[in-house]
C-alpha cells in the first residue's frame, strides 16, 4: 500500500459541537480541512487497528467526495474494514443501528442534520462510538485538542472506490463493504412495532402522508411505509434524496414543511401526517388540522408505549432535554418511573440508555427516540404513532386530547431567532445571567428560580454547565433561553415558553394566545429587539 504523509497546519474553529463539526461546504472544500479533522478523530482513538468503521451520510452536496477521502484515510491509518451505505447514503439512526448490530468500533456520519444543503450551504461530520451514539464530551474534547496540534495526516494513494455497487471491494489492503443502508434498520423496526396491525389499519382506511423533504429518509420511508406496510404509492412525498434537498430547508417544522402542513388542513386531509429532516433523526407529527408539539409527542408515546410489541414490558425511565416541556414528567410520575432532565444534545441520553435507566428520550427540537439505537429517530417516532393509532382506532387529536384530559396540558411554544449576530447573542445571554430575579414579581409572575442550567451525569459524574438560562415562576410556568449549537452562520437564539394548564376547558387554546403574557415578558426580559434588531422570531413552533 502506498501511503502519503501530508504536511499540514491547524485550522481554527474545528471544535465539534453537540452534533459534530458543521461548517459551510466551502469551508470543508479547503485543502486539508476535512483531512485534518478526520486525522484528528483517528489520532484521538485507541485500539482500532484492523477494526470496522461504519461510514455514510445524508446525501447532501460534498457527501460522496468526503466519503472517498475518508475511505483512503481509513486505509492509511490501519482500519481493517469500512462499511459504507450504498451511494454514501445512511441515515443517522440507521448508522447507529448498524454500529450496534455488527459490533463495529464506531462510525463516521456525514451530515448537517436539518441545515440546508448545496454548494453554498452546510456540511457536517461527527464520530459515533461503539455504543452507537455521538461521541461524549471527553472524546470530542480530545478530537478538538488534536485539531489544534496537528502537523500531518495520512492518506492512501489509491483510486476511488465504487460505492454504488453492493459487495466487498479492496482499497489499499483494507476491505470496503458496500451494504444496503435500509435493510438492517427496517428489520429492527419490524421487531419493535406491530406491522400487521398497521397494515390492517391502512387497509381499513387510515390515510397518511410522509414528507421526506428530499432528504435521507426517502428510501427508508418508501421501503417501510409503502412496500412493507402497504401504504399507497405516493404516500411518501419528496422521497428522492437530493444533494440540495430540492432547494428545501430540510427541517421538519410548521414553516419549512409548509406543503405537508397545507395537505393536512381541511376535512379531506389525511388522518396522519409526518415529516423527517436531512439525516432522518428528527420528526414532526400532525393530525388532520392538528399539530403535536415534540414535547407532547414524547409524553403521548410514553403513556402509550406498551401498545407496541417492543415496549410491552414497560419503560425503565424517561429522559428529556431541559428545554423540553414537563409533560413527560407527569407521565413518568403516573407510571412510577424516573424522568431525567438533561442538557440539549443526544449524547447526554447515551449514558442513561447504556445504564438501563431510560427507555424513551426526547428533545424539544423535534427529536424523539428510544433505547433501540443511540440516536434520535424520526421514522421510528412515526411508526410508533402509527402503531398507537392502529390499536386505539382514534384520531391524533382525540388521542392528544384524552392525554391532556388525564394529565393536564403543558402549553408550550418555541421561538427561534435565526442568524443573529453572534456577539449580540452572547451579550444577550450574559445580560440574562447577570440579572437577579429570584423572588421578584414580573408582570404578576413571581420568580421562584433563576439560574443557568448545569447537569451532573448520574452515571459517569461528568458535569456540563451553562446549558441555558431558566426563569421558573412560582406557578410552574417558565421561560428558557439558550443558544443553539447547530447553525453555521451567526447564532440562533431559542426561547422556550411554558405554562401548565389543568383546566380542560382551556386546552383548546392556541399556544400563542394562551402564552401571550409570558411571550411578551420573555422578549422584554431579554431585551431581544434592542439587542438583536429582531422584532419577531424567524420560526415559531
Amino acid at each position: 500500500m502506498s501511503v502519503k504523509v501530508v504536511a499540514t497546519v491547524p485550522f481554527d474553529g474545528q471544535k465539534p459541537g453537540t452534533s459534530g463539526l458543521r461548517k459551510k461546504v466551502r469551508v470543508f472544500q479547503q485543502a486539508h480541512y476535512l483531512e485534518n479533522f478526520v486525522q484528528s478523530v483517528f489520532d484521538s482513538l485507541e485500539g482500532f487497528a484492523g477494526a470496522t468503521l461504519v461510514l455514510g451520510g445524508d446525501g447532501r452536496f460534498h457527501n460522496r467526495v468526503a466519503i472517498q477521502t475518508i475511505l483512503k484515510m481509513a486505509a492509511a491509518n490501519g482500519w481493517g474494514r469500512v462499511m459504507v451505505g450504498r451511494g454514501g447514503i445512511l441515515s443517522t439512526p440507521a448508522a447507529s443501528c448498524v454500529i450496534r448490530k455488527f459490533g463495529t468500533f464506531g462510525g463516521i456520519i456525514l451530515s448537517a442534520s436539518h441545515n440546508p444543503g448545496g454548494p453554498d450551504e452546510d456540511f457536517g461530520i461527527k464520530y459515533n462510538i461503539g455504543a452507537g451514539g455521538p461521541a461524549p464530551e471527553k472524546v470530542t474534547e480530545a478530537i478538538y485538542a488534536k485539531t489544534r496540534a496537528i502537523r500531518e495526516y495520512r492518506i492512501a494513494d489509491a483510486p476511488d472506490v465504487d460505492i454504488d455497487t453492493l459487495g466487498r471491494h479492496a482499497l489499499a489492503g483494507m476491505a470496503v463493504e458496500v451494504f444496503d443502508p435500509v435493510a438492517d434498520y427496517a428489520e429492527l423496526m419490524e421487531q419493535l412495532f406491530d406491522f400487521a396491525a398497521i397494515r390492517a389499519a391502512l387497509a381499513g382506511g387510515l390515510r397518511l402522508k410522509f414528507d421526506a423533504m428530499h432528504a435521507v429518509t426517502g428510501p427508508y420511508a418508501r421501503e417501510i411505509l409503502e412496500h412493507r406496510l402497504g401504504a399507497p404509492a405516493g404516500t411518501v412525498m419528496n422521497g428522492e434524496p437530493k444533494e440540495d434537498f430540492g432547494r428545501l430547508h430540510p427541517d421538519p417544522n410548521l414553516v419549512h414543511a409548509h406543503d405537508l402542513v397545507a395537505l393536512m388542513t381541511g376535512p379531506d386531509a389525511p388522518d396522519f401526517g409526518a415529516a423527517s429532516d436531512g439525516d432522518g433523526d428528527r420528526n414532526m407529527i400532525l393530525g388532520r388540522d392538528f399539530y403535536v408539539t415534540p414535547s407532547d409527542s414524547l409524553a403521548v408515546l410514553a403513556a402509550n408505549a406498551t401498545l407496541c410489541p417492543g415496549y410491552a414490558g414497560g419503560l425503565k425511565g424517561i429522559a428529556r432535554s431541559m428545554p423540553t416541556s414537563a409533560a413527560a414528567d407527569r407521565v413518568a410520575e403516573a407510571l412510577g418511573i424516573k424522568c431525567y432532565e438533561t442538557p440539549t444534545g443526544w449524547k447526554f441520553f447515551g449514558t442513561l440508555l447504556d445504564a438501563g435507566l431510560a427507555t424513551l428520550c426526547g428533545e424539544e427540537s423535534f427529536g424523539t427516540g428510544s433505547d433501540h439505537v443511540r440516536e434520535k429517530d424520526g421514522l421510528w417516532a412515526v411508526l410508533m404513532w402509527l402503531n398507537i393509532l392502529a390499536v386505539r382506532r382514534e384520531s391524533v387529536a382525540a388521542i392528544v386530547g384524552a392525554h391532556w384530559a388525564r394529565f393536564g396540558r403543558n402549553v408550550y411554544s418555541r421561538h427561534d431567532y435565526e442568524g443573529i449576530d453572534a456577539a449580540a447573542a452572547n451579550g444577550l445571554m450574559d445580560h440574562l445571567r447577570g440579572l437577579d430575579l429570584a423572588g421578584r414579581t414580573l408582570d404578576g409572575f413571581t420568580v421562584a428560580r433563576h439560574d443557568d442550567f448545569a447537569y451532573t451525569d448520574p452515571v459517569d459524574g461528568s458535569v456540563s454547565s451553562r446549558q441555558g438560562v431558566r426563569v421558573v415562576f412560582a406557578d410552574g410556568s417558565r421561560i428558557v433561553y439558550r443558544l443553539s449549537g447547530t447553525g453555521t452562520e451567526g447564532a440562533t437564539l431559542r426561547v422556550y415558553i411554558e405554562r401548565f394548564e389543568p383546566d380542560a376547558a382551556r386546552h383548546h387554546l392556541d399556544p400563542q394566545v394562551a402564552l401571550a403574557d409570558l411571550i411578551g415578558l420573555a422578549r422584554r426580559l431579554a431585551e431581544i429587539e434592542a439587542r438583536t434588531g429582531r422584532a419577531e422570531p424567524s420560526v415559531i413552533t
